[in-house]
């Protein structure tokens, strides 16, 4: 009888466990989920609301923009974009 009653409390002290760590990281995903999306530099036009010829001259303008390349194609992180968008290092050029 005593053998059981210690599973029952290993299983009890796992079940805390398990519940207090998801409890912990329930709202843990949404810090910095916008640094992970990704937006092709073909569609990046959609995302910021400029037509392609002046997304064009601003990229070109500005070769410091945050951009990843893979296997030729060029990403945008579209939070890292946005905060250099809106900050004033475009305008220092």
């Amino acid at each position: 009888m005593d053998i059981s009653f210690f599973w029952f409390a290993v299983g009890l002290a796992a079940l805390g466990y398990f519940i207090g760590d998801g409890l912990k990281n329930m709202n843990g995903g949404t810090k910095g989920s916008g640094y992970r999306t990704l937006i092709k530099e073909s569609d990046l036009h959609y995302y910021i609301s400029l037509d392609r010829e002046a997304l064009q001259e601003l990229l070109e303008k500005n070769p410091s923009a945050p951009k990843i390349v893979l296997k030729g194609t060029t990403y945008y992180p579209y939070r890292q974009f946005m905060d250099w968008l809106s900050s004033n290092e475009i305008y220092k050029n």
